[in-house]
């Protein structure tokens, strides 16, 4: 069973997906494999090169701040960078779930429904916070101006929007809250992957 977990930017998902690995969940970061893969794969570096410019790596790393400065100033921009990044992710996840022995996997990745790609999955699981908590979260963590994370934000949904599309919503404020709520929706999964 294939369950994706997401959240704007800031939400706390990585915190949350955190909880579903402590619990034995096989859990597939998005995020990470993407730029693990921008910095491994020679096919998708060629195309990001001939996309970007030579700029577009420091040697053999990804200059991330020079690719972010580009795409999240131009939609356009940021809509090349996915199409050539997500069915590369895409693949890797699919035979990375393949190889999983556990009742069910999580994919853990931004724009679920940004990209209406909430039927890949079995189940979603939608992990929101207060807007001036992400922003200063993501402010601190990636020691960015609060027009930066703003910029991000508006390249997703409102979590108003998404709530009523998820199948599970983790208010993430207080820690012992969320891990008891993980708990509740692991039992959940659990359950109905017997089902399938």
């Amino acid at each position: 069973m294939i369950v994706g977990l997401t959240g704007g930017i800031g939400s706390g998902k990585s915190t949350v997906a955190r909880f579903f690995m402590d619990l034995g969940v096989p859990v597939y970061d998005s995020d990470s494999e993407a730029k693990r893969l921008m910095n491994t794969s020679k096919h998708l570096r060629k195309r990001i090169v001939s996309l970007f410019g030579e700029q577009a790596y420091h040697g053999q790393t990804l200059n991330k701040k020079y690719l972010a400065s580009v795409v999240f100033a131009d939609d356009e921009q940021l809509d090349k960078l996915n199409a050539i990044v997500h069915p590369a992710v895409r693949s890797h996840f699919e035979a990375w779930a393949k190889k999983q022995q556990f009742a069910y996997v999580i994919q853990e990745t931004a724009l679920i429904f940004e990209n209406n790609a909430q039927e890949r999955y079995d189940a979603v699981i939608l992990v929101v916070s207060p807007l001036e908590t992400r922003i200063k979260r993501v402010m601190e963590r990636d020691g960015v101006q609060k027009e930066m994370v703003l910029e991000r934000m508006s390249h997703q949904l409102l979590d108003a929007e998404k709530m009523p599309l998820a199948n599970f919503v983790i208010t993430n404020t207080d820690l012992e809250i969320t891990k008891k709520t993980v708990l509740e929706i692991h039992a959940q999964l659990l359950k109905f992957s017997h089902k399938i």
